[in-house]
Parts: C-alpha cells; sequence; structure tokens
C-alpha cells in the first residue's frame, strides 16, 4: 500500500499535536493540584511548567515573571505560543481537515468539537475556577479521539504514521517532565521528606502512571525508583522504553526505514544500561540531553525518509 507523503506527514502531525495538547493539559492538572497542596514557602515555582516544555525564550519575550496567571495563560490559551492547548487543538484540527478520506468519518466531528470547545472556554479557564473542567475535558476528548483511530482505523500506512507521531511526543515529553522535574526536586538545597513524595507523585500522576508505579514498585515514592521506572518499564504505554519499542515496531514494514532504525535501536540500547542509582543529577541530566536528541534525530529522518519532496 502507497500513500502520498503530504498524507503521511499531516497525520504524523496530527498525533504529535493531539499528543502536546494531552500531555500539557495533564502536565498543568498535576502541577497546579500539587502547589494547591504544598506550603507557601516551598521552592517551588510556576516557572518549572515552562522549563519543562522547553519554552523560555518564547516565554520570557510576552511576560515579565513566572506567575500563575501569566504560565497558565501562555499554557493555555496563548495565541503566540505555538505549543499552547489553544493552538496545538487547532493544529491538530487543520491536519485531520486536510486528511479527512483516510480518517474514520467521525474523527473529523469530534476534532472540530474540540477545537469549538477549546476557542470557546480556553481564555476563560485560565483561572482556577474553570480550570479543571478546562483541562478535564482537553484530556477526555483527546483520549476519546485517539480511542477511536486505535479501535476503527485500518491498519495500513495511516495508522502506521500516526502512531509514529503519538510515541514520539509522548517519549519527548516523558523526558522533559523528568529532566526538569528531578533537577527541582534534587537540586535544591535541602530535602524534605515531607514534601519531596508530593513532588515525585506530581511527576508519576501528570503521566498518569502512579497507578501503575504502586502496582510495579510499591506504595513508597522515591526518586531513583520514579526515574528508572518512567525510562524502562516496558509494560506501560507512557514511558519512554514503551514508546521507543512501539516505534521501533512501526518502523519495520516501512522501506528506507535504515536510519530511523537504527536511531531508535542506539537509544535503547542506552536504556537498558540505565540505572538511575548510580547517577549524578548532573549525569542524569546528560543522560537525558543525549536522549533528546536522539529522539530529535529520530524526528529528522522520518522526516527526510518519508515526508520531504523526492530529489530529481
Amino acid at each position: 500500500m502507497t500513500m502520498l507523503s503530504r498524507v503521511a506527514e499531516r497525520l504524523y502531525w496530527m498525533a504529535r499535536y493531539l499528543e502536546r495538547a494531552e500531555n500539557t493539559a495533564r502536565l498543568t492538572n498535576a502541577y497546579t493540584h500539587l502547589i494547591m497542596d504544598l506550603p507557601r514557602d516551598t521552592q517551588v515555582g510556576w516557572e518549572v511548567l515552562i522549563q519543562m516544555l522547553d519554552a523560555e525564550p518564547v516565554y520570557t519575550k510576552r511576560y515579565r515573571v513566572f506567575n500563575e496567571q501569566n504560565v497558565l495563560r501562555f499554557l493555555i490559551a496563548d495565541q503566540e505560543n505555538a505549543s499552547s492547548i489553544s493552538n496545538s487543538v487547532r493544529a491538530a484540527r487543520e491536519n485531520v481537515r486536510t486528511t479527512r478520506d483516510v480518517l474514520p468519518e467521525e474523527t473529523w466531528e469530534h476534532v472540530n468539537e474540540l477545537f469549538i470547545y477549546t476557542q470557546e472556554t480556553a481564555e476563560k479557564s485560565i483561572g482556577r475556577r474553570h480550570r479543571y473542567e478546562f483541562l478535564e475535558q482537553i484530556i477526555s476528548r483527546c483520549q476519546m479521539v485517539n480511542g477511536l483511530l486505535m479501535t476503527t482505523l485500518f491498519r495500513e500506512h495511516s495508522h502506521r504514521f500516526i502512531k509514529l507521531g503519538h510515541l514520539l511526543e509522548r517519549a519527548d515529553m516523558s523526558t522533559r517532565i523528568i529532566d526538569v522535574g528531578a533537577g527541582a526536586i534534587l537540586g535544591r538545597a535541602e530535602t524534605n521528606q515531607a514534601i519531596d513524595p508530593l513532588l515525585w507523585g506530581s511527576m508519576l500522576k501528570s503521566l498518569s502512571a502512579m497507578s501503575a508505579y504502586r502496582h510495579k514498585i510499591g506504595p513508597l515514592v522515591e526518586p531513583n525508583a520514579v526515574v528508572n521506572f518512567i525510562f524502562k518499564e516496558a509494560r506501560l504505554p507512557r514511558t519512554v522504553y514503551f514508546c521507543l519499542t512501539g516505534i521501533l515496531e512501526e518502523l519495520q514494514p516501512l522501506s528506507n526505514n535504515g536510519d530511523a532504525i537504527q536511531i531508535v535501536e542506539s537509544a535503547l540500547q542506552k536504556l537498558t544500561r540505565f540505572d538511575a542509582e548510580n547517577m549524578t543529577l548532573a549525569q542524569l541530566h546528560q543522560f537525558i540531553d543525549q536522549l533528546q536528541i536522539s529522539l530529535n534525530q529520530l524526528d529528522d529522518a522520518i522526516n527526510t525518509a518519508w515526508f520531504l519532496p523526492m530529489q530529481s
């Protein structure tokens, strides 16, 4: 089965933008609840959310301080932030609009309804009064679309490029959360046995991994165990290892896949040797930097192999 490269690219980015909107909503929701539970003098601020999304250069051009109102506007409704929930949903809708003929009929209806809901309620949801309901709606509606695609889409190249987009975006977000989150917690001058478990628990909740962690590891939320779990657990769909093995599976049937497969296999080899117990914070940060470089290289390889116009 063949597919136009521009269609494959739009499906890939539709999936990435849907995953980005859902992940940003998850992260924002978990962090909002965490901030409200912490003592006022706790050294954790709203700038952590911006750092996790690697958006400081864009943010500082528009806002002077990292307070709750500014950060939440930037993440939820800011039209100048290409990765805001509002813009991610808009971009996903545009990619669905131009690929409707290869998607289940209901896809356009659900994504268009998500877009309309976001446009009508995003700005009103910056404040705490409506924020929780808005973020829960974004999460549930994105999951509904993804569930529709995964349960009704014909298993051919359309499904393959959608899964590649979902899994790559999810792996990228998981590494960012661990990188900045661990740095913010472990890099503080003093540990706090009462507060630190809340911080690590919030990281798990932002990835919907708390129940799985307790099932596999136990009730105690410990730093090294959390990091190893999010990176190496093979049976949880939101871990880096699960995402990379899923990507490898989808790459196998494609032609011209050599460069992309080599990048994924190299990253998986590094993951198998990874153990947070034997790393300093600086070494952990360096490892994650290398992993994120691999994810960027993988995106470039996918783009070059299947999306760029062929050179004559």
